[in-house]
């Protein structure tokens, strides 16, 4: 990701101090959530992506919903719109 240049940014004309403040902090923290899940998305590789603890919400909510209780498998559909549509298969 190319450095950000503060010098870049362009700020309302009828922005006051808070104003201008306030989105300059808002583009900072921003920047900064999309460094972190970058990193995050470095460290963690090629990892395919798991239903770890997901599995089981999802389960919740297929009994919460259909008023009956699944066994969701770990090789089911990690896509919650392809998964839904197997409950049935669960």
């Amino acid at each position: 990701m190319a450095a950000f240049d503060p010098s870049q940014l362009t700020l309302p004309d009828d922005a006051d101090d808070a104003e201008a403040a306030a989105i300059s902090v808002a583009v900072a923290a921003h920047l900064r959530d999309q460094e972190a899940a970058a990193a995050a998305a470095a460290a963690e590789g090629d990892a395919e992506p798991t239903w770890e603890g997901e599995r089981w919400s999802f389960a919740g909510r297929v009994d919460t919903l259909q008023n009956r209780t699944v066994r969701v498998p770990t090789d089911a559909p990690r896509d919650a719109w392809a998964a839904a549509g197997r409950t049935d298969r669960f």
